[in-house]
Parts: C-alpha cells; sequence; structure tokens
C-alpha cells in the first residue's frame, strides 16, 4: 500500500499544498514550525479520524477558516481509491469515497492503513493510561474498521451514564428521591453490550500483539531486560478468556457483576467506576513496569517496541501499511536508529520529517521534499530537491 496524492485545505498551517508521492522513501525537510509535520498528521488522520497532537479537531483548522480539507489517493494492489474528509467547525464531519459522500466519516476508516512513529509516543510509556487506551483502539479500528462504531457506542454510553450518576449524586445529597436510580439497570445494560465488545477486541489484539512487541523489544534493545505486556481491566473476568466475537457474552455477565457490585460506590462518587474506559496497557519489564521504573532509554525502545509491534502486526494481516516517522531519528541514539532503519528499508512506502537532512540515516536512498520559508508562508511547496 502506498499513498499517490495528498492535497490539503486550510489545514493546519497550510492554505493549500498538492503533494504526488512515490513508493520508497520520501524525506520532508524543514525548520520546526515549517509545517511538515502538518503532512503526515493529516495522513495519520485519514487513517485513523484522529490526531496525535492534539484530542480534538479544532486546531487542525487553519486560523480564520471555517473549514479544512484532506484529499488522500491510496494505491493498494494496483487498486486505486479517493478518500475526501472535510473538517468543520462546529458541524459534523463529512467524508467521501471515490468521490462518493458516505454517511459516516467512519466509512473511510480501513483505506488508508498507516503505523506512525513520534516524539509524543514516549507518553505510551510514561504518560497515563488514557494514552495506552487509545493506542490500543487506535490499532485495533485499523485492523476492524467496525470496531470504530462499538468504541464511539461505549463511549456515548459512558457519558450518558456519568451524567446519569452525577444527577443521582446531587438528588440524594439534596434528599430528595428522584427516581433517577431506577434508570441505571438499563444503562448498565447498554455499557455491558458495547463494553464487553470493546474489551474483546482489546484483549484479542494484545494476545496477538504481545510476541511482536517482545521481538521488536529484544530487537531495539538487545542487552535490556525482557519486554512484556498484557491487559489489566477494572473488572474481574475467568483468566481463560482470551477475547474476540466468542468471549463477549462472557465479558458481557463480567462487567453486569461488576457493576452491581460498585453500584453503592458509583453513586456516592457520581462516576462511572467499571468498564473498559478504566482498563489499561500493562508495559512490563523483566519483572517492574515500565512506567516508574524505565530508563530513558528503555522507554524509547518501549515505546518504539510498540508501534514496531502494531507494523509487524498489520503487515502480516495484509496490505502493508504505510510507515510515518515524525521527527524520531532525531530522538534516538546511533542503536535504535539503526534498528528503526532497518525494519523501513522493507516497507513500501516510508514518509519522514525531518529538521536538517543530517537527521536521516547516511546510507538511505530517499527522495527529499525541502520546505522553505516561502513554501510555509505560501501554503505551498514548490521546492524539490
Amino acid at each position: 500500500m502506498h499513498v499517490r496524492h495528498l492535497a490539503l485545505r486550510d489545514f493546519r498551517s497550510w492554505e493549500s499544498v498538492d503533494l504526488d508521492l512515490t513508493p520508497g522513501r520520501t524525506v520532508f525537510v524543514a525548520p520546526n514550525g515549517y509545517g511538515k509535520t502538518n503532512l503526515v498528521e493529516a495522513l495519520w488522520y485519514t487513517a485513523t479520524l484522529g490526531s496525535h497532537r492534539v484530542a480534538t479537531d479544532a486546531p487542525l483548522i487553519r486560523a480564520g477558516a471555517q473549514r479544512a480539507v484532506v484529499s488522500t489517493i491510496v494505491v493498494n494492489d494496483g487498486r486505486e481509491m479517493a478518500v475526501d474528509l472535510e473538517i468543520a467547525a462546529g458541524r459534523a464531519n463529512k467524508a467521501r469515497v471515490n468521490r462518493s459522500p458516505v454517511r459516516s466519516t467512519r466509512e473511510v476508516l480501513g483505506v488508508v492503513k498507516a503505523v506512525l512513529f513520534a516524539p509524543e509516543d514516549l507518553s505510551l510509556v510514561r504518560g497515563d493510561p488514557g494514552d495506552r487506551r487509545r493506542y490500543l483502539d487506535d490499532l485495533a479500528v485499523l485492523r476492524r474498521p467496525r470496531i470504530a462504531g462499538v468504541r464511539a457506542d461505549y463511549e456515548k454510553v459512558v457519558r450518558q451514564r456519568t451524567a446519569l450518576l452525577k444527577s443521582a449524586a446531587g438528588a440524594r445529597y439534596g434528599g430528595r428521591d428522584s427516581g433517577i436510580e431506577e434508570t441505571l439497570e438499563v444503562w448498565d445494560g447498554h455499557l455491558a453490550a458495547h463494553g464487553a465488545e470493546l474489551m474483546a477486541a482489546r484483549l484479542e489484539l494484545v494476545g496477538e500483539l504481545a510476541p511482536e512487541v517482545e521481538k521488536s523489544y529484544q530487537l531495539l534493545a538487545p542487552s535490556s531486560r525482557p519486554a512484556a505486556i498484557s491487559y489489566r481491566s477494572s473488572t474481574e473476568y475467568p483468566q481463560d478468556v482470551i477475547g474476540g466475537p466468542e468471549a463477549v457474552a462472557v465479558l458481557q455477565e463480567a462487567l453486569l457483576t461488576g457493576l452491581a457490585q460498585r453500584r453503592r460506590a458509583e453513586l456516592d462518587r457520581g462516576v462511572c467506576l467499571v468498564g473498559p474506559h478504566r482498563d489499561d496497557l500493562e508495559l512490563m519489564l523483566g519483572d517492574q513496569p515500565a512506567k516508574g521504573f524505565a530508563s530513558h532509554g528503555e522507554s524509547w525502545s518501549m515505546a518504539l517496541a510498540l508501534r514496531l509491534g502494531s507494523y509487524e502486526l498489520l503487515r502480516s494481516e495484509g496490505a502493508e501499511p504505510v510507515l510515518l516517522l515524525d521527527d524520531v531519528f532525531a530522538e534516538l541514539d546511533v542503536s535504535r536508529r539503526q534498528a528503526l532503519a532497518g525494519v523501513a528499508a522493507g516497507a513500501e512506502q516510508v514518509l519522514v520529517t525531518a529538521a536538517v537532512a543530517e537527521d536521516i540515516p547516511a546510507d538511505w536512498d530517499a527522495r527529499q521534499i525541502r520546505v522553505d520559508m516561502k513554501d510555509a508562508e505560501s501554503g505551498r511547496i514548490s521546492e524539490l530537491a
């Protein structure tokens, strides 16, 4: 798989840009602040409908504009598909596939498969559980696009159920019997149904991803402690459950049991304490958790191993994903840089950003696209090297 064309309109700093891309390695070279990261961010957004830098869509729209448009043409097994995404301010986003409108932007998921490496990846090791949950869910969606709907439905239920719990807590505090508690069982059912599907997808993913992460970490840090990952849930469920569709019924029952057990605590605190939104991806180095115990180098190796594991897993399942390397070589020491470059050498398409050309491995045969100040100010890339 490779991206043949990328066009942006009012996306981040770019008023307008059109790029013809080719298989192999392409490097966008520019000082910080010139908009090179915005190019790979747009491709990652097409693949996942999310940014690796911000949690909401509003910052993606150029200042003063009402909408941003990301247009991509991707080639997979000789067949071309075009994706157009309109990111709107204050209203629903829109999408087209092969120039035809689709009912939901989620229908574009799966057209572009990509794996992104970026300096922000350190948060996968050192950050909050939410960063690791997002990593898992983004990868699950890349593998099975229907999981995006499950994820959205679950998040909606959590928001509505949390609002109900807060209302119930307020009513109890004020001495009023509002009857709100009687509706919680209905929402418990919705949460358990959608939550079980999401948990099943995550458990299946972690089971298949774990050996790839272990091998990738060994490649990156052969003298370090062995790495391992596992799924840590806020809900007790049978240990023989490994995920997948057959696990949904068991996980649904486990969630319902957990909700019943924590009902009083949830009502007292006004928050939803049970469900996959409370879970985490546990990262271990030897017998210690990576968070809090890993050195800087070990943290980088673990973060890279998670991304490399994703790449190997996606590649084993079909179309080879596009590799997006956002200013990551500058963050790595020589051994990790060589290991990453070795993986990238076999990829169908690699798109790299770098502040200076010296950040790129010296033996790379790569097309360079230099973005100068004129390009950054005009919103057009005109100089190719």
